[in-house]
């Protein structure tokens, strides 16, 4: 009986040391992946910056290294960014090693694959989407479809990603879908402003109408 334990207990950590390097090896594959959480300030992510850092600080908790990640957010205004930019040019695989898309126009072309089996998160998990509790399925963007910024104006960016009151950012569905079967439901990256009671732009606000605050990030190297 003794002998049995320790064979055992051998097996387990011959296999506890193969799955740890393999886990390694997956999550220095992985250069896409959607924010498991957001900051908790709704869409004040600090502006560009600090929504970087979001996702570099997300990929190396999950094992990743030596990348330099980017969130796919756009900014409006003086100098406005677009989030097809500043993403690098792919292509690009999700934690499980599944390419999402080859190069920019990809991503951008009805031919990318993006779904909600393959939107995972850094760890590699499914994000909730529509009919599953909570939803969680609208992504932060200010982005147009093509991944450019929208004119200066009409706020869709939540302030450069520094409110979290007044203000609205523009949403993707990570699952491509929403409550009509059209194209903007089907978006991963631009379906709807955000709206809500505290000014369009807060945790709860986001909350609301199905999200939670999370992004997309891209390793630009």
């Amino acid at each position: 009986m003794k002998m049995r334990s320790m064979i055992l207990t051998s097996v387990g950590l011959m296999a506890a040391g193969l799955v740890a390097p393999a886990q390694a090896q997956q999550a220095n594959s992985m250069t896409f992946f959607v924010t498991s959480a957001g900051p908790g300030k709704g869409a004040d992510l600090g502006g560009l910056a600090g929504a970087d850092a979001q996702c570099g600080k997300l990929a190396q908790a999950a094992g990743s290294t030596g990348k330099t990640w980017h969130a796919y957010l756009s900014t409006q205004g003086a100098n406005a960014v677009n989030a097809r930019d500043r993403i690098g040019k792919g292509p690009w695989t999700n934690a499980k090693g599944a390419v999402v898309a080859k190069s920019v126009d990809d991503l951008h072309s009805d031919a990318n694959n993006i779904t909600k089996q393959t939107n995972l998160s850094e760890k590699g998990d499914v994000i909730n989407g529509r009919g599953d509790t909570p939803n969680r399925h609208d992504m932060l963007t200010g982005s147009t479809m093509e991944g450019r910024a929208f004119p200066a104006g009409e706020d869709r960016t939540c302030n450069n990603w520094t409110s979290s009151t007044a203000g609205s950012a523009m949403l993707g569905h990570s699952d491509r879908q929403g409550l009509k079967d059209d194209v903007p439901s089907k978006s991963w990256n631009s379906s709807h402003p955000s709206r809500g009671p505290d000014g369009g732009c807060s945790q709860n606000d986001l909350k609301s109408t199905g999200g939670d605050g999370l992004f997309y990030c891209f390793a630009v190297n």
